[in-house]
């Protein structure tokens, strides 16, 4: 049998490989997979039944076709001393970002390391590093590759990637979401924030990575849909205790803070306040008839 599997590696790095024979692989076995110029070690995160498996269409395709095999292959399961090995590299890597970092200040390079990957086979080394601009690292890669032994990669990444690899707690409280199941990071912009009524300042509106954070672009759709069923901010209401503003409303909790004349505040549920405003409303106006038929159409005849 054939089997599509998605094997996650370090800093929820993912890439899909093809593993044959009678016996399945599960999710969350570790695995040996075809590599650049070697091997590596992952973890299995899910698998399809490539001979079943089908594209439903939604992407540039006209019609239903079985999903072709990727060509890297899972060379086998690991065993637990590959594993060991695996976190014996893990062990050696804040060790290599070190290094890395006193080699950039050698060369005064304007880089930031912010993590490194031992392939398991240790037969290629890359290093991950932010910059603001273009870096011209090709000494730096000379001395690397000398002080290592391998074979060196120095790849530069966005803040927000970085945030994603190293992951970290937001100010929810909960773990970064582009860490633990966002996979497209959208652009975020400034209007959003404006949309949902939030502080324009930079300290509560950013996320670890010092980036608008990406919460704002996933929950907007919800502020859209709440503006359509409450009332705008700063609109005047007429309700049971007369005029009242507008101050701001909380759709998570469906509730509207209004205040009176006077200043005093107070904060009913949404229902309350369609119950309230429909008392004051009056009954509609009467519909004069404009004199056509009796089915009401009162356009011109020929």
């Amino acid at each position: 049998m054939t089997r599509i599997c998605e094997v996650q590696f370090k800093g929820v790095r993912t890439d899909y490989y093809t593993h044959r024979g009678d016996r399945p692989v599960r999710d969350r076995e570790y695995v040996i997979v075809q590599a650049d110029r070697g091997r590596d070690l992952g973890v299995v995160k899910r698998w399809v039944d490539a001979e079943s498996h089908t594209c439903d269409g939604g992407c540039t395709h006209a019609e239903d076709h079985p999903v072709v095999p990727p060509q890297k292959r899972i060379l086998r399961r690991a065993a637990p001393v590959d594993v060991e090995r695996l976190f014996e590299l893990r062990e050696e890597e804040p060790g290599v970002c070190r290094k890395t970092r006193e080699l950039v200040e050698e060369h005064g390079l304007n880089m930031k390391v912010s993590d490194a990957e031992w392939q398991w086979d240790k037969k290629k080394l890359t290093v991950f590093f932010t910059a603001d601009r273009r870096v011209d690292f090709r000494s730096l890669v000379k001395d690397m590759a000398g002080t290592f032994r391998t074979r060196i990669e120095l790849r530069q990444i966005g803040v927000r990637d970085e945030a994603r690899r190293l992951g970290g707690i937001g100010r929810c409280g909960r773990e970064l979401c582009c860490r633990t199941w966002l996979k497209d990071l959208e652009p975020v912009t400034l209007q959003l924030a404006k949309d949902q009524g939030l502080s324009l300042n930079p300290a509560q509106i950013s996320g670890a990575c010092g980036r608008l954070m990406n919460c704002l672009q996933y929950e907007h759709e919800s502020y859209v849909q709440a503006n359509k069923r409450y009332p705008k901010k700063g609109q005047t209401l007429t309700t049971d205790r007369g005029t009242e503003e507008v101050v701001s409303w909380n759709h998570f909790q469906e509730t509207v803070t209004l205040k009176d004349e006077t200043g005093e505040t107070r904060v009913v549920s949404r229902e309350q306040l369609r119950e309230e405003t429909d008392a004051h409303r009056g009954p509609p106006a009467p519909v004069e008839n404009g004199g056509g038929g009796d089915d009401g159409d009162d356009g011109d005849q020929d």
